[in-house]
């Protein structure tokens, strides 16, 4: 981009030259997840349905509704179990994701150690990136989790932000929380929450991705509660 239009830009979306530095900083560390990101998005496909069926074909099991037509000679006499033609081409409805951040005072505070937020933030950077323009096939949510709050709406589906200035204040947002908030651990109770939030969106298909460092023996936590959380409604997918 020429200097001069990158100026234009700026102006246009009301950014400082020092504020597209810092988010550019968290952009070029994953420039080339980004570029992978819209290209599987542009890829695509409605989620595939289950096995039915197929008929009227040649070779399979003898199918037999066709037993009088075999006799005569005619070759798509069989079935076999598959996915319906038109199932996985054209999407309806949009997926939709949910990305589940750790926000909680222990990501800032041992930041300067493994760089776990960071990391974070960057990965944040590469989703609003990524599917940038692709609302018609993947809308998102980014929620956020801390010692205080098991639900904090860092990006709403409906709103995403379509510019560098309002990705920038996400992620800022984001490390303020994270710097400030009081200690304590929201885990179970936020991916309990975030799934119930999947499950009621009409979607293609819904994905919840979630994030925490938790320390499982200081909060009491046991990793089949979290195990059993993640895989109660078989109709969402939670990594």
């Amino acid at each position: 981009m020429g200097k001069r239009a990158f100026k234009k830009r700026l102006e246009e979306i009301k950014m400082s030259e020092y504020d597209a530095e810092r988010y550019n900083s968290f952009v070029q560390s994953v420039k080339q997840q980004i570029t992978s990101l819209k290209q599987l998005t542009a890829g695509l496909e409605a989620k595939q349905g289950d096995r039915v069926w197929l008929k009227n074909q040649t070779d399979g099991e003898l199918d037999d509704a066709k037993l009088v037509e075999g006799l005569t000679g005619e070759r798509n006499v069989y079935k076999r179990r598959g996915l319906p033609e038109e199932k996985g081409l054209n999407m309806t409805k949009p997926k939709h994701l949910t990305l589940l951040v750790d926000v909680s005072g222990s990501m800032y505070r041992f930041n300067g150690l493994d760089q776990r937020l960071q990391r974070e933030l960057e990965l944040m950077a590469m989703v609003m990136e990524g599917l940038q323009g692709s609302e018609s096939r993947v809308r998102y949510d980014i929620i956020g989790h801390s010692g205080e709050n098991p639900h904090i709406s860092f990006v709403n589906r409906d709103m995403p932000p379509d510019n560098e200035k309002k990705r920038l204040e996400v992620l800022e947002e984001m490390h303020a929380h994270s710097q400030f908030c009081w200690s304590g651990d929201h885990t179970v109770d936020a991916l309990n929450q975030a799934i119930q939030h999947a499950g009621s969106i009409d979607a293609d298909d819904r994905i919840v991705i979630a994030f925490s460092d938790a320390n499982l023996k200081r909060y009491f936590i046991n990793p089949k509660n979290i195990a059993s959380t993640m895989t109660k409604d078989p109709q969402l997918r939670s990594l």
